[in-house]
């Protein structure tokens, strides 16, 4: 993964490598800024030559994938084409909050409603609150403000000159239904995507009755539809899961309480699976527009892609199936070098809450909680470095802080939680700025995800 860097005055100057980037600390030549992710900043340099680096975002309903390449291109002797290359120089898989949002909005407004309907009296007011044009839920607002602030902070780490964004498009009448058509069609929801693309997002990517992975995956019907062997499925999405071919073959034309009889287990969860909503899908389209007009307000220019195309160039390229390698993938490109990288994994953690007591069941409050959020300069998400020189607990620590009261914190580290810890043997490395950070390794196994038709 490649080290972001920044000139003597502040700007972003080309991302070096890790080697390079420990060469000039040690020589004193630069100074550590941030953590995570990691940038220097040099003492003896204010600019530089600077090459062509793109954004490219994979947006998702959970995940965003972000990809930072720098794109040359070449032209083809045989041809006369122009080939793009994408070199990969740092990933990252950015993990929403917007489920967390809309429960706590919903958890609230249940309190409230208890509380104005029986249980104290409050004057009825008139409904006349409206919305501006363009709103969205917070949840889904959440999800563009989150990406959009990480292109920003990449623009000032980076000398980012595009953006790429994949424009997905899900149709879900056409999942429900994929044989609906005419004046059907237009009376239900609008909305068009690749039914075995979302298949494969809603089963794992593995098999649905054996859980297989890495193999062939091939679509099949739950409930069988051949009419001659008492079958009475269709084709909705609903009914369509994906298995691998020995499982396609076994289960036949039977019906699937009849091929799971002996497990009963895997029945009750294939089932429950089969009725999984499209909030998601219907989440991705609903701020697919919203987060390409804040794109675009960057100043720089922004290239669409579809969910086909990107599908199309890893499968292509053979680069293995994670978000941040989706991202890379997105829009016109003929070469992807250097994706073997981690992946810092981003997940969004919010910067606290006002709320300052507790809530018993009845929606009212009871017990306060810490009147400051700050404890001897420590505040909960900061990023500390804990020495603790004997004990149990004697050690180099490194992770987020959970501050308490009495001075005594936890500190969730990648392998888990370590409690108790004085204040006293901590120091901040970074301050909470409302993401937790992690790193991934799984892409540099190199192993391609199949699963595909």
């Amino acid at each position: 993964m490649s080290v972001f860097v920044l000139g003597k005055n502040k700007k972003p100057l080309m991302p070096c490598s890790e080697k390079r980037a420990r060469l000039l600390l040690e020589r004193g030549r630069a100074v550590v800024v941030r953590m995570h992710p990691f940038t220097i900043r040099l003492k003896d340099r204010v600019d530089g030559d600077v090459q062509p680096v793109s954004v490219k975002l994979d947006p998702g309903s959970r995940v965003t994938g972000i990809a930072v390449v720098r794109e040359d291109e070449q032209i083809d002797t045989e041809t006369g084409e122009v080939c793009k290359t994408a070199h990969v120089l740092w990933l990252a898989e950015l993990t929403h909050r917007g489920h967390q949002i809309s429960n706590a909005l919903t958890s609230r407004a249940a309190m409230r409603r208890r509380r104005r309907s029986n249980l104290r009296y409050r004057k009825p007011r008139f409904n006349n609150r409206t919305r501006a044009p363009g709103w969205l839920a917070p949840s889904l607002q959440h999800r563009v403000d989150t990406t959009t602030s990480w292109v920003s902070r990449l623009q000032r780490l980076a000398p980012i000159t595009t953006i790429s964004q994949e424009l997905v498009r899900f149709d879900m009448q056409k999942m429900e239904n994929p044989e609906i058509s005419g004046i059907e069609y237009q009376q239900g929801t609008l909305a068009g995507y690749e039914v075995r693309e979302y298949l494969l997002e809603k089963w794992g990517r593995k098999c649905a009755y054996c859980g297989a992975e890495s193999v062939h995956l091939q679509v099949e019907h739950i409930h069988p539809k051949n009419p001659r062997k008492g079958g009475a499925g269709s084709n909705r999405v609903s009914n369509l899961a994906i298995a691998c071919a020995p499982c396609n073959q076994d289960k036949g034309n039977r019906p699937i309480e009849e091929f799971l009889s002996k497990k009963p287990e895997v029945l009750k969860r294939v089932l429950t699976q089969a009725k999984k909503h499209l909030r998601d899908a219907a989440a991705v389209n609903t701020t697919r527009w919203a987060l390409f007009g804040a794109l675009k307000g960057t100043g720089l220019p922004v290239e669409t892609g579809s969910g086909g195309l990107t599908k199309f160039n890893r499968s292509r390229l053979d680069v293995p199936k994670t978000h941040a390698l989706d991202a890379a993938c997105v829009g016109r490109v003929d070469a992807v070098h250097g994706w073997g990288v981690p992946t810092l994994a981003i997940k969004a953690t919010g910067r606290g809450s006002y709320q300052r007591t507790r809530l018993n069941r009845f929606g009212f409050p009871r017990g306060y909680l810490m009147r400051s959020k700050r404890v001897r300069g420590f505040q909960t998400g900061d990023m500390v470095v804990a020495d603790v020189p004997v004990g149990k607990k004697a050690g180099k620590h490194i992770g987020r802080v959970a501050v308490r009261a009495s001075g005594s914190f936890n500190i969730q580290k990648q392998e888990g939680a370590v409690q108790g810890i004085s204040h006293r043997h901590c120091r901040v490395v970074q301050r909470a700025d409302g993401y937790g950070y992690s790193t991934n390794h799984s892409a540099l196994k190199g192993g391609v995800s199949t699963g595909g038709f």
